[in-house]
């Protein structure tokens, strides 16, 4: 195994200007896993309740999705998530969110993938972040997510994982939240001296930015015609991205460039569909001719 991902396997109830659905599959760690499955073995660290369809298993079996870790709590419930986007499609607003098996999750990581490599730790409570890490042995690369409530009620946890994480992946708001400074460039800097060597800043449909002690690299999003539901998004970026990097090994900063556009690119697939239905059905032949639409879209030549 390559890559284990920690984080939620959920139900979402989602209304956008183009449609509504009702307990669809959702969760952090299955649009992550999903994306990174074209790349590279994953496994899902995470609960769920007796509520969990067969039939949503065995999709992400079919995507060889190791779900050994995936505990089933008798008579729980799936954590369920249930949000409305206006045309501003960039911002969600939550309009309910049932914890329901997460509020007793322990995170315990099997014996045979606590020296995976690559590691991903979802938006979660840094307190489950950190347990986990400790559990693991060596790994090589972990990159992790987090979110407003996390920066505000649990700072200092936060700070804590943030000094044991290689690569952080959150929103331009967060980082602002996190740092109290505006500007992203100096905030980006500010959040390297907490620990991480890299930080990743999602901006929605104005792409990525990638910030290190001696590098910057931006990187827009792909333009689409047709978005019906952004939920997973931001973590179905984060699949490809630290999927593409657990299945070639390489991290030199080229390699790193790639794997951005490469999670860029599952995003932008994400966001056609509304919740799994688009990522779950690609093709490696759609993918590798996005990530050449990409290319095609930054090219431009000499003065």
């Amino acid at each position: 195994m390559r890559l284990l991902v920690l984080g939620t396997v959920a139900y979402d109830t989602v209304k956008t200007p183009f449609g509504r659905r009702e307990q669809a599959l959702g969760g952090s760690a299955t649009y992550c896993a999903l994306a990174a499955s074209y790349f590279t073995e994953v496994a899902i660290l995470g609960v769920v309740g007796e509520d969990f369809n067969d039939s949503d298993r065995e999709l992400l079996i079919r995507h060889k999705v190791d779900l050994s870790g995936l505990s089933t709590i008798a008579g729980g419930r799936c954590f369920h998530w249930q949000g409305e986007y206006g045309f501003d499609l960039n911002t969600a607003v939550t309009l309910r969110t049932d914890l329901n098996v997460l509020e007793s999750f322990d995170p315990i990581v099997p014996e045979h993938l606590r020296e995976v490599p690559y590691v991903f730790l979802a938006n979660m409570d840094p307190e489950i972040q950190i347990k986990t890490l400790d559990q693991l042995t060596g790994p090589k690369v972990v990159a992790a997510d987090t979110m407003n409530y996390w920066i505000e009620q649990k700072r200092g946890g936060l700070l804590d994982l943030l000094a044991r994480v290689h690569i952080l992946v959150i929103n331009e708001a967060e980082v602002r939240q996190l740092t109290g400074d505006y500007n992203l460039l100096r905030a980006g800097h500010r959040i390297l001296s907490y620990g991480p060597k890299m930080l990743i800043v999602k901006r929605g449909e104005y792409g990525v930015l990638k910030i290190t002690d001696d590098s910057v690299f931006a990187a827009p999003a792909y333009p689409l015609e047709s978005v019906f539901d952004p939920t997973g998004a931001g973590d179905s970026f984060a699949g490809g991205f630290i999927g593409h990097l657990a299945g070639n090994g390489n991290l030199q900063p080229e390699a790193l460039r790639q794997a951005i556009i490469m999670g860029s690119v599952m995003a932008s697939y994400n966001v056609e569909d509304f919740s799994t239905a688009r990522l779950a059905s690609l093709s490696r032949q759609e993918i590798d001719e996005r990530y050449r639409g990409f290319r095609r879209l930054t090219e431009f030549g000499d003065l």
